[in-house]
């Protein structure tokens, strides 16, 4: 049996349960942080997600602003169905593309994943060289005094032949087309 492609896309209204979902089986897991419906209705405009052929949300990722130079690669949650495939990649990239489409060059991510940063061109960095984050996030968080997530950083401007690959493969509103290198090939099973 084969699977038919993912396709990534910006998130609309009818995204918010499934996202908030597939967030939440993460955070159940203590692997993410929780995001309610209304968290995640407010800043629709910020989130991607990946379909499947069957529109369900397999993948979402968001772009959190925290001031014009800089943003943070958030929310980013690959349904376990969809792990290895590429799609987390594809997420990551078409938050990129936002970013890029919005003008903010410097972004950052908080993980407990530091091998996929790594291996997607971010460097580790102290989480202290972003303050904003601290002040708005870190400070209320349950966790802050036990935190284990690792920060990671990429500038889109220092990493210029890339991103301006990214901008020749997006189409009209910054995101992937379907067919370009970020929809994801269907995966072959076999029998």
């Amino acid at each position: 049996m084969k699977h038919s492609g993912v396709v990534v896309r910006r998130a609309r209204l009818e995204d918010v349960e499934p996202i908030v979902r597939l967030i939440g089986a993460f955070a159940d897991e203590a692997l993410m942080l929780r995001r309610t419906p209304e968290m995640v209705e407010l800043a629709i405009d910020d989130y991607v997600v990946a379909v499947d052929a069957w529109g369900r949300v397999v993948a979402c990722g968001a772009l959190k602003e925290y001031s014009p130079s800089v943003a943070e690669v958030a929310a980013i949650a690959v349904s376990r169905d969809a792990h290895g495939q590429g799609v987390g990649r594809a997420i990551v990239a078409a938050v990129e593309a936002l970013a890029i489409r919005r003008g903010t060059f410097n972004l950052f991510a908080l993980t407990l994943q530091p091998e996929f940063f790594s291996a997607i061109g971010y460097q580790r960095v102290d989480r202290a060289r972003y303050p904003e984050k601290i002040r708005r996030d870190c400070l209320a968080c349950a966790r802050r005094f036990a935190c284990d997530e690792y920060c990671f950083a990429k500038n889109l401007q220092v990493d210029a032949p890339v991103v301006a690959h990214e901008r020749a493969l997006a189409g009209a509103d910054g995101f992937m087309q379907s067919g370009s290198p970020v929809s994801i090939p269907p995966r072959r099973q076999v029998a």
